[in-house]
């Protein structure tokens, strides 16, 4: 199987915040995946196409378009098990998993990197001979169909890279059907205070508030 350790790499860098130091690094990321060639020439004109548009455009759009591409909403986020396990318990003992699996290999993480970021989960995967590589990103490839569905729904053009790493694990790339997300302000919005609640005896200001009279029973051997 060809080698793809670099195109991983160079991937998983395109994939992270798209600050003044990524952008400067473009041309030599590029020039690593043409040269490894592990990549059909055409998705590779797709990834030069997405790097002279980070270059192209005004760098606080581009920064304000990752954020808002990547860090509001679950169906496009880098972290593969919220596709999972969403906020439950279960992806706790999951991180505990994957980060075992990364120490076995000699990888340590940083103390501000999570193991399930797609960034991260790239960098251990380009350690890996070609043919595990291959199978550890083909584990994960229900999840990056998803987000390559998602992306590919809002017209992003980060979707070629999600389709990249699909083809790197000899996937097959193609839209998957997807859940309508929930926009994150939307999903935290906590209760407006005292906004009114009949069931706990509340109502809204200026709304009349209806009085019930209850009857209580008489007590024990009291008279009538």
């Amino acid at each position: 199987m060809k080698n793809n350790r670099y195109a991983l790499r160079a991937l998983a860098r395109l994939l992270s915040y798209p600050d003044a130091a990524l952008r400067a690094q473009l041309p030599d990321l590029l020039a690593a995946i043409d040269e490894e060639a592990s990549l059909p020439a055409a998705r590779r004109d797709e990834l030069r196409g997405l790097a002279h548009a980070l270059v192209r455009h005004d760098p606080m759009e581009v920064e304000a378009t990752y954020v808002e591409t990547f860090d509001r909403g679950r169906a496009s986020s880098l972290h593969l098990f919220e596709h999972v396990h969403g906020d439950s318990r279960d992806r706790g003992p999951a991180m505990i998993d994957l980060i075992k699996t990364y120490e076995q290999a000699g990888l340590l993480l940083g103390p501000d990197e999570l193991p399930d970021h797609l960034c991260v989960v790239l960098e251990f995967a380009s350690t890996q001979p070609a043919q595990l590589a291959a199978e550890f990103l083909g584990e994960m490839a229900h999840i990056l169909s998803s987000i390559f569905s998602a992306l590919l729904q809002r017209g992003s053009a980060y979707a070629t890279l999600i389709a990249a790493v699909l083809e790197l694990s000899g996937q097959r790339v193609q839209a998957v059907p997807i859940e309508a997300d929930v926009d994150l302000d939307e999903a935290w919005q906590e209760p407006v205070a005292f906004d009114g609640c009949s069931t706990q005896g509340q109502a809204r200001p200026g709304t009349p508030q209806p009085i019930h009279f209850v009857r209580r029973n008489a007590a024990p051997g009291a008279r009538a």
